[in-house]
């Protein structure tokens, strides 16, 4: 789970093996699925600070020999004095120049040990996607978008399992946010559900309160839920006592959310590692949710009925009474020449098909919830309001005083 084979963790444990870690990143880059931006600016890096020391060393040459015949007794110190920077600058390199050659064979390595997991339990290894197509929440925030290190299977349905990465300005400076999440399809659509857990530091946003569904037992310890308005009692069908027992064992440190054809699971924490454990309780998790959606995949949303001409019958009656009166007439009395037939009185009353139920689909109020707005928000603009009346209120008495 989720692939047909079973879970097999030694490609993590393997001893390691840098020439076919370096050989496979290799071929990524051939085909084009790994970047080569962050070697090339290391080199500029490395040629701007061989320059840079050149440059000192010249410097410092030329003044040795311009004073050290004035200075004899200071040309030691001189040399010294130049020497030491010199010698700390070509430090600062050889480490820069290690530590990159050393990243480069940690990342080598975590590619080719993931790659080899993912074929081994019928995953696909994906090394990055930019601006990845998911209707998500975390996924249409701040710049510089990528997910990285995901992991897709496609049996029993599609998961994918990977870490997200995307940057926030703030005035000048930039923050980095990181996500772990796990993406599982499903096969039609929902209305739009926020579980906002209360057991981690993470946050989809704010919503409007009156969107929030009070469930029983213990579910509103672990988890806070959202829907739209209008949708509670189809919440309440999706989210069945043993549908919240699932999620309070297994998936209480993630905010959870549905979202159109998807179900969304998100971390603050990496979720695609090399760590066997981390792995093993992931498809653990995903072991104990994908056998409770097929239940979830029967939901129609009532408001997408077709409209009823109260003037037409429907239903199983309406749909018997109108084959009863269309078999009345029988073969034998069909009129000759192809002439009305004999022994009805009329046509029978048009029958509408019977509706079973609704198509798959989310009528427009339950595709997605309303954004509330911050409390520190609404603190500042009545802050601001407050300010502002009193501002106008000795503008106006001003005038008044000024005359006494």
């Amino acid at each position: 789970m989720p692939g047909i084979r079973p879970f097999d963790a030694r490609a993590l444990l393997d001893p390691p093996d840098p020439a076919a870690a370096k050989a496979f990143t290799a071929r990524l880059r051939q085909e084009g699925r790994v970047s080569d931006g962050g070697k090339v600016a290391a080199t500029i890096v490395y040629i701007v600070m061989l320059v840079l020391i050149g440059g000192f060393a010249l410097v410092g040459l030329v003044l040795l020999i311009v004073f050290a015949s004035a200075l004899q007794e200071g040309a030691i110190f001189i040399g010294i004095l130049f020497g030491l920077p010199m010698l700390l600058c070509v430090g600062v390199i050889v480490a820069a120049f290690f530590f990159g050659l050393r990243g480069d064979r940690i990342a080598q390595e975590r590619r080719w040990r993931l790659a080899r997991f993912a074929q081994a339990v019928s995953m696909e290894y994906v090394p990055s996607i930019s601006e990845p197509p998911l209707p998500g929440s975390i996924f249409h925030r701040g710049s510089g978008r990528t997910a990285i290190d995901v992991l897709r299977g496609r049996e029993p349905r599609f998961v994918e399992v990977g870490n997200y990465r995307y940057t926030v300005s703030n005035g000048k400076n930039q923050t980095t946010v990181r996500w772990g999440y796990i993406a599982i399809k499903l096969n039609v659509p929902l209305p739009h559900i926020v579980l906002d857990a209360s057991g981690n530091n993470i946050s989809l946003g704010t919503f409007d309160r009156d969107q929030h569904l009070s469930l029983e037992g213990d579910f509103d310890r672990f988890f806070r839920l959202y829907c739209p308005q209008g949708y509670e009692r189809d919440a309440l069908y999706l989210f069945t006592p043993d549908v919240m027992a699932r999620f309070i064992d297994n998936a209480a440190v993630f905010d959870v959310e549905i979202v159109d054809d998807w179900l969304f699971l998100y971390s603050s924490g990496d979720m695609s590692t090399l760590d066997p454990g981390r792995w093993a309780w992931t498809f653990s998790l995903l072991s104990a949710l994908l056998d409770k959606l097929a239940q979830w995949e029967r939901w129609r949303d009532d408001r997408l009925l077709p409209a009823v001409d109260p003037g037409v019958p429907w239903g199983p009656g309406a749909a018997a009474a109108g084959v009863a009166a269309r078999g009345m007439a029988g073969p034998s009395t069909a009129a000759p020449n192809g002439g009305m037939p004999t022994g009805v009185a009329s046509a029978p009353a048009p029958v509408a098909p019977l509706p079973l139920s609704a198509p798959p689909g989310v009528a427009p109020p339950g595709r997605r919830l309303r954004r509330g707005v911050p409390w520190l928000v609404l603190g500042i603009i009545g802050g601001v309001l407050a300010l502002g009346l009193v501002l106008i209120g000795a503008f106006l008495l001003l005038p008044v005083l000024l005359l006494r």
